[in-house]
């Protein structure tokens, strides 16, 4: 009864609290920050406010935020007001005032929904009209909570003997106004347990920051690091390829990886196929969901997981068309969105009088002008993206819709609308990746996997691309036994080419047929050496040894660079050999811009083979962790090959 832990969500709480019971301690209190915050509260506001009336709590800050719009001059529709109200909650969470957001927010390089100084101005209407209501939203009953305790001796004193010791599932999502809550309950004792893995933090754009599970053995002085290394729900394969993908991160959050171990029995080999175009890649998957099925596994066990909201689509229609179930995680049906909704009635509408001879995309296009979308670059802003890209789909289905006219396009989306609107009980889950956090099915599809899509064209920065390489780790790890990775070659048939995600590490496979049978598809996987920059092929020797492009960006060590090559010129001369023959500068350099950590990893650079390793190994290790030249002995065992 003196344990409080904390979660992200009431469904995670839930599970904790069932699994702590089983276990026979009952007592320990299992809530998320909010509902913590929200009882806190409520106990202490009779104290704390005189008698006077808490604040009622806000469930949705749409409608102050839209009406702090309005008195801010900036017209905001639905899908502008969720994304005023995003940027006011990752404020809020960051611990940024109104005052102070214009800066903030061009420091972190935010996507806003309009000029930061504008949305600063929102935000500060938004406050005004809040208070003036006696309203609160959810960042508001956590600074309340924080307020309680650090104003408040009285009540910090109780609340710490309440709570004497504390955990923290997902620590690496934690934002700022959370840990301050954290740090108050804890007033400055150290009986703290955190869970965190660095690579799956993907929630960057909420305000989320893993630095706090990165620095908790600086702050927390004393603190025992335990790395949980052994996984037990997916299989040797599956963990394989998820280590392939992370083993290639850098920046901060790599410095905590873990090379899992996988503890299930040995699967299947991940399938990574190309398509010709988005239809057939949706038709292969909704093929193989039917086997699945047919062959004993629950629909609910299976997952299509992708990027973006607007990607599910093909993946509805193709397993409506199949009759397989769906259930969409997350996010409103596809045709059930109020934009597509929308935009059908326009279609419709225009289909009356538009005449046949027009053609159909074009005539879908001006129909779509009228509710205020525009055939260029998507807007700034999560929200407005989101709409911008699901009345794109509507454009996109233009060339798979045999329609002879705008009327009969129209007929057909209201066909396919019709076809997903079966209740179902359970299904095959479609959700995007950011949605799947947490949850895990027994077989998983990642589809859309190109360039321009994962990673997304918004990541612009370093941070951006290398939290768009956790995000397909995430994916991979959500499957038990069954994983399946898919692109298409073009949007459309005939459309425009793509290539692979960068972060796929194979080589590109010709076009798989619609309609081919499963075994066939995919079937030329022959691994390929990829830049791990822009994930090109590397044709090469010396790119190949660099693991990038040479005019990709580098991110080099350069003292550690000068220090391996001053090791290099004494083992060359103690074995009176070329420096070359010990290690190319090409090597060199990957190895100062990989920083191997493991014996493991050093073996994976090229130009590193068995002997190299076994000669070399750990003089290169002591060197990249630190060790000066004068430290490592050189080498004098010649190094000619048998």
């Amino acid at each position: 009864r003196h344990v409080l832990a904390v979660t992200f969500t009431a469904r995670a709480a839930a599970q904790l609290r069932a699994r702590l019971a089983a276990l026979g301690a009952e007592g320990v209190q299992a809530r998320t920050f909010h509902a913590a915050a929200l009882r806190q509260v409520r106990f202490f506001a009779p104290r704390l406010l005189s008698g006077r009336a808490m604040p009622e709590l806000v469930e949705s800050k749409a409608r102050l935020v839209t009406l702090a719009a309005a008195r801010s001059g900036l017209r905001a529709d639905r899908t502008v007001a969720r994304d005023l109200a995003a940027e006011i909650e990752w404020a809020k969470s960051s611990l940024v005032e109104p005052g102070e957001y214009e800066v903030a927010a061009t420091k972190a390089t935010r996507d806003t929904p309009a000029e930061p100084a504008k949305v600063a101005e929102v935000f500060a209407a938004y406050e005004r009209l809040k208070r003036d209501a006696s309203m609160m939203d959810f960042e508001d009953l956590l600074r309340a909570a924080v307020w309680a305790v650090e104003d408040h001796a009285d009540v910090a004193e109780q609340i710490r003997a309440q709570y004497r010791h504390f955990t923290v599932d997902e620590y690496q999502d934690v934002n700022p106004l959370q840990q301050r809550l954290l740090e108050a309950w804890l007033g400055g004792r150290d009986d703290l347990t955190v869970v965190g893995d660095a690579s799956q933090t993907i929630y960057s754009f909420t305000g989320a920051s893993s630095a706090h599970l990165l620095e908790f053995p600086r702050r927390m002085r004393g603190a025992t690091v335990v790395r949980l290394v052994r996984d037990y729900r997916s299989t040797p394969q599956v963990v394989g390829l998820a280590n392939a993908i992370i083993r290639q991160a850098r920046g901060a959050e790599a410095r905590l990886r873990l090379e899992l171990v996988g503890q299930r029995p040995s699967g299947p080999e991940p399938e990574i196929s190309v398509f010709a175009d988005e239809p057939s890649e949706a038709a292969a998957v909704a093929a193989r969901c039917t086997e699945l099925i047919a062959a004993g596994t629950p629909a609910r066990e299976i997952a299509v997981l992708f990027r973006t909201n607007a990607q599910s689509q093909s993946y509805e229609e193709a397993l409506a068309e199949a009759g397989v179930p769906t259930v969409v995680q997350g996010a409103e049906r596809f045709f059930e969105r109020a934009e597509v909704r929308q935009a059908m009635i326009a279609i419709r509408a225009a289909g009356k009088s538009t005449p046949p001879e027009v053609p159909v995309r074009e005539a879908v296009i001006l129909a779509l002008e009228q509710v205020g979308w525009r055939p260029d670059e998507a807007p700034a802003g999560g929200a407005a993206r989101e709409r911008w890209e699901a009345l794109q789909a509507l454009v996109a289905l233009t060339a798979e819709v045999p329609a002879g006219s705008l009327d009969e396009f129209g007929a057909e989306l209201t066909r396919r609308a019709a076809l997903q609107h079966a209740p179902t009980v359970e299904g095959v889950t479609l959700a995007s990746l950011h949605s799947a956090k947490g949850l895990e099915w027994d077989a998983v599809f990642l589809v859309g996997l190109a360039e321009g899509t994962l990673p997304t064209t918004y990541a612009k920065t370093a941070e951006a691309l290398e939290e768009e390489r956790r995000l397909l780790y995430v994916g991979i790890t959500r499957a038990r036994q069954w994983l399946w990775l898919s692109y298409a070659s073009a949007r459309s048939p005939g459309g425009r080419a793509r290539r692979a995600s960068r972060f796929l590490p194979v080589a590109e496979a010709g076009p798989t047929q619609r309609g081919a049978k499963p075994k066939e598809r995919g079937a030329r996987r022959a691994v390929t050496v990829s830049c791990r920059v822009c994930g090109a092929a590397l044709l090469s020797g010396a790119d190949r040894k660099l693991g990038r492009c040479a005019d990709c960006p580098s991110d080099i060590d350069e003292e550690l660079f000068e220090r391996l090559r001053e090791w290099r010129i004494r083992v060359a001369t103690a074995q009176k050999v070329p420096a070359y023959v010990v290690f190319t500068d090409a090597t060199l350099t990957a190895l100062a811009e990989r920083r191997p950590g493991r014996t493991e990893e050093l073996g994976q650079i090229s130009g590193i083979g068995p002997r190299k390793l076994g000669l070399y190994g750990d003089a290169v290790l002591a060197l990249v962790g630190g060790a000066g030249v004068d430290d490592v002995e050189p080498e004098k065992t010649s190094t000619s090959e048998p």
